[in-house]
């Protein structure tokens, strides 16, 4: 059976890590010292969160690093009983061969607060044995007596420098052809996260030894930036039953839902020749409309009453 490609090309050491170097070295600093603080790593999925914490681990114990790293999802376990058995329980057994042992717990922005008070206690409690390494998409749930106990990391979307070169990365160990405009259809796919860039990849190499563009946006079920170009410059032109009908096909013919038409359509919108009045109106009008599909309405409903807003403003305004 094929190796899960996110497994099989995720870094064992901080050194094989992609971008994020200023964090690689501080974290290589703290391997190289045998010495860790608590640390709290925070942002977007895919940008290596989980892996910075994994390599560190190997770097820090070798071999022995699965007897001393505790890997939990607080999404599994969001109470506070996660805290009082399973953390407790491994945070207060002796290291084996190093000064500490780590726990990494990821999603830790699901924690309730009565978990995360908890968590605040025990990494008091323990800390002489035990260091604790959080992952979390917003650092702003987490509450600040946490945060002020923590060496806080950022990590970023990578830039499209570094996703370009790890794209030829895997090419390369894949033994694909991969044509530049693909190279340039998985950097906007991907947005900048690797996780999703090597699913997309994966899914393409499976039928083929070539990655196409239009594959891409296929398996991605994504908008290319024409399509959605021509989408707008038609509502803008008011040729609103153009515009609709083009989306409605291409919506039905890529399985895409209302979110994913929403997150296209902002990435283009900056790239029309219109006036920053205009363009912040049309933001304005696109946060309006993903609320109400994120609270539950029609998204075909309100996609097409976008469309009819955008038919007010024309682009010689």
């Amino acid at each position: 059976m094929q190796e899960i490609w996110t497994e099989k090309y995720r870094p064992d050491s901080l050194s094989h890590m992609v971008g994020h170097e200023a964090i690689t070295q501080r974290l290589q600093a703290f391997v190289s010292q045998h010495t860790v603080p608590h640390c709290l790593f925070a942002g977007p999925a895919g940008t290596g969160k989980t892996t910075a914490a994994l390599a560190m681990a190997k770097d820090l114990y070798g071999e022995q690093w699965r007897n001393n790293f505790l890997e939990l999802n607080a999404s599994d376990d969001r109470g506070i009983d996660i805290v009082r058995s399973k953390i407790k329980d491994f945070a207060r057994t002796k290291p084996l061969g190093a000064p500490f042992k780590i726990i990494f717990l990821d999603e830790s922005d699901a924690l309730t607060p009565d978990a995360q008070q908890a968590l605040r206690r025990t990494m008091e409690r323990y800390s002489e044995s035990c260091r604790f390494i959080l992952s979390c998409n917003f650092s702003s749930k987490i509450i600040e007596p946490i945060q002020s106990r923590c060496a806080v990391f950022r990590f970023a979307r990578l830039s499209n420098e570094a996703i370009a070169t790890y794209i030829e990365r895997i090419g390369g160990y894949e033994e694909l052809y991969i044509e530049e405009e693909a190279k340039n259809a998985l950097i906007t796919v991907s947005q900048g996260d690797l996780r999703k860039l090597l699913n997309v990849m994966q899914a393409v190499a499976i039928t083929s030894d070539t990655i196409a563009a239009h594959i891409v946006y296929e398996v991605s079920a994504s908008l290319k930036t024409e399509e959605v170009r021509s989408i707008l410059d038609k509502a803008l032109a008011q040729e609103f039953e153009q515009a609709r009908k083009q989306l409605r096909s291409l919506m039905i013919d890529r399985g895409l839902d209302g979110l994913d038409v929403m997150r296209d359509l902002h990435r283009t919108i900056f790239e029309l020749e219109l006036s920053e009045e205009q363009k912040m109106h049309i933001v304005q009008l696109l946060g309006e409309y993903e609320f109400r599909i994120t609270e539950g309405a029609s998204p075909d409903i309100q996609i097409e009453s976008f469309l009819a807003q955008l038919t007010q403003l024309s682009p010689q305004e």
